[in-house]
């Protein structure tokens, strides 16, 4: 459990030593206060990941003080304190925005249980915050940049489909943006507001997955010594991510096509069904025909994850979208390390748009985050690029060109694409074709051409 900020507020030294004691040994970084005007100092400092309060303090109530915290910072999770009998204060707690509540006295195995499960929900919360405020800032295309028909494609389908509840199925190499295509589809439901957990089957070992994902029943298991909400329940009304789930045991498949039958799961050692409601975004690198044929993904699970199947392009399929991408990552980079750089060399394009990118966007960004360190002017030259980029040079570079195109033909497609790939910037669409701009401005004037714009004095022409 990674180290959070936790404020204990109680009147009761014994009280508060005991959550200090338990807290630190968990490795919180724990403050306290004995009444609501100490507690209300601390709280104008940085926000606190948990605090715990009593319900009855000497200056305060506990539930002004909720209504105080979740006011002002709505990710910091509550747990009211209450004694014995005060149950019906705790519900209305509760009700406006506390997580959950704990009776006087308490065990410390109680705190232990209450502490994970708040912080897990904070970190949650926090996180999709900030996902979805950086998909919005990214325009209106789900935060997935590209022109190219592929993407189009893409950004169709989630917007016909994210209102719906069916399953989706990403399929696609690494590095080509499975994980943002599935948070568009969440933040674009009627969910967005709830929950969107994420779990990399191939990233947790396999014994380890069911508990995970079902979550366990006190017992259950050496070293169960409390009842825990797997990510299904938690995820209650929201999406669940299972990210490679070809790579879960096939027992676990068997009983996740139950769950998603008829919407109920049983805890590792449980005899009682839950209900649960959630929608399942699945994502694989892998070929689904030759893992079926291969019995490593059940053929009718397959058939339940996919009612909506979306095929992420690798960045060598859609090269046009290397320059918006490329300028994008020079834009995020430039601000992060506080360096002046304006644009991209058209040396540094040419290597960019001949590499094959087996890393796909993942692997493009690094090498503009190299660049943008190495810079030493106010553009990336191809200096500045990573030395693997120069290597494939070596490779042979064919230029495709369809039979029975003049000379003509030719250079009317290169124009009218480099016009395409700079939004019509006819300084840059020049610089790129190495043409003088009054040549440029012919050539578009006699080839029918939709000029660009220009920010420099055209008069030239």
């Amino acid at each position: 459990m990674p180290v959070s900020r936790i404020l204990v507020i109680d009147d009761e030294p014994s009280v508060t030593d005991a959550l200090q004691l338990v807290l630190s040994d968990l490795g919180h970084r724990v403050d306290c206060a004995k009444t609501g005007a100490e507690a209300k100092a601390l709280l104008k400092g940085a926000p606190y990941d948990l605090v715990f309060t009593d319900l009855r303090l000497p200056d305060a109530s506990g539930i002004d003080l909720l209504a105080l915290i979740k006011a002002d910072t709505p990710d910091t999770e509550v747990i009211v304190m209450t004694a014995h009998g005060s149950l019906d204060i705790a519900i209305e707690a509760i009700k406006r925005g506390a997580f959950y509540y704990i009776e006087k006295p308490f065990a410390p195995h109680q705190v232990t249980a209450l502490v994970e499960r708040a912080l897990q929900f904070e970190a949650i919360k926090r996180e999709n915050r900030s996902l979805k405020s950086a998909l919005r800032g990214e325009g209106d295309e789900f935060g997935l940049i590209g022109r190219h028909p592929k993407m189009q494609q893409i950004h169709n389908i989630i917007r016909t489909a994210a209102p719906s509840d069916a399953s989706v199925l990403i399929e696609g190499e690494s590095g080509t943006g499975k994980e943002l295509i599935a948070a568009a589809f969440h933040f674009q439901s009627p969910r967005a507001d709830l929950p969107f957990t994420r779990i990399n089957c191939a990233a947790i070992p396999h014994e380890l997955i069911e508990s995970e994902l079902f979550g366990y029943r006190k017992g259950a298991f050496t070293g169960a010594d409390r009842d825990k909400r797997g990510l299904i329940e938690a995820t209650s009304g929201g999406t669940l991510l299972l990210d490679e789930i070809a790579e879960m045991p096939s027992h676990l498949q068997t009983k996740l096509l139950r769950v998603l039958q008829e919407r109920k799961l049983r805890r590792l050692g449980d005899e009682q069904e839950l209900s649960v409601d959630f929608r399942l975004v699945s994502s694989t690198n892998r070929d689904t025909a030759q893992m079926i044929r291969d019995g490593l993904l059940r053929n009718d699970l397959y058939f339940r994850i996919s009612t909506i199947k979306v095929k992420s392009p690798p960045l060598r399929e859609r090269l046009d979208d290397i320059p918006l991408l490329a300028n994008r990552f020079l834009q995020l980079y430039s601000e992060k390390y506080k360096k002046r750089i304006r644009e991209i060399s058209t040396g540094a394009f040419a290597l960019l748009m001949r590499y094959e990118w087996p890393g796909n966007v993942r692997e493009l960004e690094s090498v503009i985050e190299h660049a943008v360190l190495f810079a030493t002017e106010d553009k990336l030259s191809p200096e500045s690029l990573p030395e693997h980029l120069h290597h494939a040079q070596a490779s042979e570079f064919r230029c495709v060109i369809p039979p029975y195109f003049t000379m003509e033909d030719i250079e009317r497609e290169a124009i009218a694409q480099t016009l395409e790939r700079t939004g019509g910037n006819i300084k840059r669409t020049a610089e790129i074709l190495n043409y003088h701009r009054p040549r440029l401005y012919r050539k578009i004037k006699s080839f029918g051409l939709r000029g660009g714009n220009d920010t420099e004095n055209q008069s030239e022409t």
